[in-house]
């Protein structure tokens, strides 16, 4: 299995966890042994002189940024139309990501998020354009986090290489950011030659959500779907929206070639979606068993497992 050794995805769980002097998740130095990952060998990589991201070419016209060098492996993608581009995330705001895209196209880009945690929108602040869902928990990650992470996410533990340059980790944090545009469901927005569908999907987040390439077979997941160990512990996670959000997308996958997904790899087989539509269900119907990991119960599955939280015992 792809396991993602990152950091949990939550301000307040990080916030929370430093405050007493413990580390957000166990330090697991490791990590940085499975890389390079092999799936990567497959693609076709671009500016190969990028200092932290590595670029991919994953269809004509689509860019994965891969942020390999911290444990959130995070991955923005870069969607090209023929009059405008769309930025799907801006990843952890360590690169600057804003130089790397304009090197990719001289297209405008807005910025859409697949969701608002930290590692996922630390490079808005360097975008004019920034759409995302009109939700109280958005507004709130919009004024940025202070620099509770550097102590955390850029740990040396957590690193597998040199940051960029100029980057100190103690003045690491996420800068504040404005949306210019509230985001519907159902919305399409086109790019040129390429029409993307905004398909809301709760749960991970209030307000996560997916893009659907719809001519080319293309599913942007987010955090809703990646290879590894799928994050659903923290205080923001909503299970049952979240099961509700994943049988929505299982029902696309006859339609869908290819998922991409914002961690890890840039590339999952749409079956996933189905299967994992049916871990979900045995989730909730108690028929999968789980294990505590690490303060976490984990139901593991082929290819993904889902990291929920301990419920505490009920009171008789």
């Amino acid at each position: 299995m792809i396991r993602r050794l990152g950091a949990f995805c939550c301000a307040s769980i990080l916030s929370a966890a430093i405050a007493v002097g413990q580390p957000a998740e166990p330090l697991r130095p490791e990590w940085c042994r499975q890389l390079p990952r092999p799936e990567y060998g497959k693609l076709e990589r671009v500016l190969s002189d990028e200092p932290w991201f590595e670029i991919y070419r994953i269809r004509p016209g689509v860019f994965a940024i891969y942020e390999p060098k911290q444990f959130e492996e995070v991955i923005s993608y870069l969607i090209l139309g023929e009059k405008r581009a769309v930025l799907f995330d801006t990843g952890l705001g360590v690169g600057r990501i804003s130089t790397t895209v304009a090197r990719l196209t001289s297209l405008p880009v807005t910025v859409i998020n697949s969701h608002t945690h930290f590692d996922h929108v630390g490079g808005n602040a360097e975008f004019q354009e920034i759409w995302n869902r009109d939700l109280p928990y958005t507004q709130q990650n919009m004024r940025g986090q202070p620099n509770v992470y550097s102590r955390d996410a850029l740990a040396p533990e957590r690193l597998c290489g040199p940051l960029p340059p100029g980057t100190k980790p103690e003045s690491y944090s996420i800068r504040r950011w404005k949306s210019t545009h509230a985001l519907q469901d159902g919305e399409r927005v086109d790019l040129g030659g390429r029409e993307l569908e905004v398909i809301y999907s709760p749960g991970h987040t209030p307000d996560s959500l997916a893009l659907l390439d719809h001519k080319n077979g293309l599913l942007f997941t987010g955090d809703t779907f990646y290879p590894g160990p799928i994050y659903l512990f923290t205080p923001e996670t909503d299970f049952a929206a979240y099961a509700q959000s994943v049988a929505r997308l299982a029902a696309l996958a006859p339609q869908i070639q290819l998922l991409l997904p914002a961690h890890n790899v840039p590339l999952a087989e749409p079956s996933y979606l189905r299967r994992l539509a049916d871990a979900v269900q045995q989730v909730q119907s108690g028929k999968a068993k789980g294990q505590l990991v690490e303060g976490h119960q984990e139901y593991t599955f082929e290819g993904f497992s889902l990291l929920l939280a301990v419920k505490p015992p009920s009171s008789k």
